[in-house]
């Protein structure tokens, strides 16, 4: 980038004799810049938002035409749903770099500077007025939305030390600071969280976005400005009376709704990108993929738990932080024991629980159980969702009867793959079954270990076995409910969880 800007003209008179030419892009917005790169990437077929996983065929369509509409937009959905990414990459439809007045604050097109300070340049010093050029990353603008937000951080205001300084009068427009709006002119401003931002600050953007008059101090300032404005909310909290002015819904051209991971399928190749696994460490990380599919299956029943704030949402942040711990407590296992390999187990997956009752905001029902409990059953339910994709309808009797014999099996979570698979392997018919999992007898130790836990893990999610903190995994003690006199008869096992169903 640097040496391509350093072979770009650097005077106005230069830039008219180049492939900048007036006629080529002097009455060119951002909007239509944005517009004509779309376009030609439409037309090669080539990715508009690499790493955008789940929106092929839902928001990026309508974010498309959104900008093909040359209109401002907001894009509404829970947290942790990709907006702010999204957003992000909208410079990659900005041209390399873009031409503006040297030392200008708004950077000012050369052909028809808006500010008083260039309009002067231009007219005094005309083909020999410097040129400098902004980077994409450079015509980008964010801003948090917060209460204490002022309309001169977003518009300006009067600045009398300027004016002192360079001797002009208080109400001469070059006295004036440009806030945020101002300086991204020529480029996008994009607004997080924009219900959070006071109604009086919302007043001068729909101002901005509309007419292009600006009042500064009560000094008019006419300043069109060449900028997409782009937005992000809470659904929740953009529905809600007075969170937004209604002249600002008016003029906000798109409205696009996002959403969380569509199928579990979608959710694994986003966790998969962007959880921290693959790193340097004095051991091996393998991550069986039953392990990957009950961490993202938490992430899916948390947001359909009745006991689960809705209005709130679980970010997909969920999963991938939960990944990136149960990898580590795997790595910390092997590192303890001496192990070449970590592969992580369901045990890890429980030792994670600080990076789930972090991220689960709680209706009344889950607070009274608490957050740890809350977690814990939905690894459970997790487990036998995943445990169903893989052996439902598969019989397991025999390793219920060893449990139902006397058998027990106690499995601390610092135990070593060697000790946990010897152990394992006592139980008649259990090590058998990881083949439907992938595993075959050459695999390590820890791999087989971790598979057949799982399987004990997915017996305990249907109530087929029990386990506990003092015996470990054991047989299911039935429970008994009184009945007429002093007779007591046992009740069935409650039924198996039905198999959900994925796309």
């Amino acid at each position: 980038m640097d040496n391509l800007i350093r072979g770009l003209p650097h005077t106005l008179g230069a830039l008219r004799r180049s492939a900048f030419s007036e006629d080529r892009i002097g009455s060119r917005g951002v909007k239509d810049e944005l517009r004509s790169n779309l376009i030609c990437k439409l037309r090669k077929r080539e990715s508009l938002f690499p790493g955008i996983l789940g929106f092929d065929d839902t928001v990026v369509p309508q974010v498309v035409n959104a900008l093909l509409s040359r209109h401002n937009f907001i894009l509404l959905g829970l947290r942790g749903q990709a907006k702010t990414r999204l957003i992000r990459m909208l410079t990659s439809l900005l041209d390399e770099a873009a031409p503006y007045v040297a030392g200008c604050e708004i950077h000012d097109h050369p052909y028809h500077p808006i500010c008083r300070r260039c309009r002067d340049l231009v007219a005094e010093q005309g083909d020999e007025t410097p040129i400098a050029w902004l980077t994409r990353e450079q015509r980008y603008v964010e801003k948090l939305a917060t209460p204490d937000v002022t309309i001169a951080d977003m518009i300006g205001d009067i600045d009398p030390i300027k004016a002192a300084r360079h001797g002009h009068d208080i109400s001469d427009e070059l006295t004036v600071h440009y806030g945020l709006v101002p300086r991204a002119n020529r480029g996008i401003f994009a607004i997080n969280e924009l219900p959070d931002l006071a109604g009086k600050i919302q007043v001068g953007l729909f101002n901005i976005m509309q007419e292009g008059d600006v009042q500064i101090k009560g000094f008019p300032v006419r300043l069109p400005l060449d900028i997409l404005l782009v937005f992000t909310a809470n659904p929740e909290d953009y529905t809600a009376r007075g969170k937004i002015i209604t002249p600002l819904k008016d003029r906000i051209g798109s409205e696009i709704r996002t959403h969380y991971p569509a199928s579990l399928e979608q959710g694994l190749a986003i966790t998969e990108q962007e959880a921290w696994c693959d790193r340097p460490s004095a051991v091996a990380v393998q991550v069986p993929v039953f392990i990957r599919e009950i961490v993202e299956q938490l992430a899916f029943l948390a947001r359909e738990d009745k006991r689960v704030d809705k209005r709130s949402g679980v970010s997909q942040r969920l999963p991938i932080s939960v990944l990136e711990n149960v990898v580590s407590n795997a790595e910390r296992r092997a590192l303890s024991s001496g192990e070449k390999v970590a592969v992580p187990r369901v045990q890890d997956i429980y030792a994670a629980l600080p990076s789930i009752t972090g991220k689960l905001e709680l209706e009344y029902e889950g607070e009274l159980k608490g957050g740890d409990t809350v977690a814990r059953e939905l690894i459970r339910s997790a487990v036998g969702r995943i445990y169903d994709r893989y052996f439902d309808g598969v019989n397991m009797s025999q390793i219920v009867q060893w449990f139902d014999l006397g058998g027990s099996l106690k499995l601390e979570e610092t135990i070593d793959a060697g000790a946990m698979a010897g152990r394992l392997n006592s139980i008649q018919g259990l090590m058998e079954k990881t083949a439907a999992l992938g595993v075959d007898p050459s695999d390590s130790d820890a791999v087989r270990a971790s598979a057949a836990e799982f399987i004990l893990e997915g017996l305990h999610a249907h109530r087929r076995i029990s386990r506990s903190e003092e015996r470990g995994y054991s047989a299911e003690e039935r429970r008994r409910e009184p009945v007429t006199g002093t007779r007591e008869r046992e009740t069935p096992d409650l039924p198996r969880p039905q198999r959900r169903q994925f796309n």
